[in-house]
């Protein structure tokens, strides 16, 4: 059973790297923007005392980067092809070999998991060696976030892809979702300006919650428990919810 999962896994591994724009959008775009932005912009590289005294670039956009690719991966990539498989008959025609359906779905969210890697490893690696934007003070503190945070977002792919009728559906939604959960997190109007009740919102979405612990602990603070217990109520819901109404076919 292990043999065969890893050579399921492998093609879907596959077959990702075969679709440019989700290769494009869940780490290209994110290490690009990073990149270029703070290259070009001299206001991302200036010393901003609204943000105690941090760069733009250092924690807030970086942060921001790395939650840009999750949530592609998220809100996109996974529901969009596990929505498509069923469509295709896939899962059912997997039900009657030794691969169980259920085998297809831990493979792709071990490739999701894998590619949001890559993206934040690179983003963290260039950022550091282009712009000088600090490693992570907290390591220990950043991998459990960003961990938890990337369970979280792919357990709302998950139930996105458990009630969607169609791909296009899917992708509709996950795309109607993704800018608001996106702009609650501070994508656009970082969470330190943001109003108080608008902040308070945030700390209770998935985004902000798993926003704002990348910043800390890319800043080096321990991440607030508050934002930790929020990703994990956003994990266990969403997950046992679209465990309950997966359909394979």
């Amino acid at each position: 059973m292990t043999k065969s999962f890893g050579k399921l896994a492998a093609v879907e591994a596959r077959l990702f790297l075969r679709e440019p724009m989700a290769v494009f959008f869940a780490i290209v775009l994110p290490v690009g923007l990073l990149l270029a932005l703070g290259l070009t912009i001299p206001g991302f590289r200036d010393a901003d005392p609204s943000l105690g005294g941090q760069r733009f670039v250092d924690a807030p956009f970086t942060a921001m980067m790395v939650l840009l690719s999750v949530v592609t991966l998220g809100l996109s990539v996974l529901p969009s092809s596990l929505v498509t498989y069923r469509e295709r008959g896939v899962l059912r025609r997997l039900s009657t070999t030794p691969v169980r359906p259920g085998a297809l779905l831990s493979a792709q969210l071990l490739i999701n998991v894998v590619v949001s890697v890559v993206a934040t490893t690179l983003t963290l690696v260039l950022g550091h060696l282009v712009l000088g934007v600090p490693l992570p003070g907290s390591p220990l503190a950043f991998v459990a976030v960003f961990v938890l945070g990337t369970l979280t977002v792919l357990a709302i792919g998950l139930l996105l892809a458990a009630v969607a009728p169609s791909s296009r559906v899917v992708q509709g939604v996950g795309s109607t979702l993704m800018f608001p959960l996106l702009f609650l997190a501070g994508m656009w109007l970082p969470r330190p300006l943001m109003p108080e009740i608008l902040r308070r919102v945030s700390d209770f979405t998935p985004t902000g919650a798993f926003g704002q612990g990348l910043m800390d602990a890319l800043g080096g603070h321990a991440p607030q428990p508050l934002h930790l217990a929020v990703l994990a109520g956003w994990a266990l819901a969403t997950g046992l919810v679209a465990a309950r109404l997966f359909r394979w076919e």
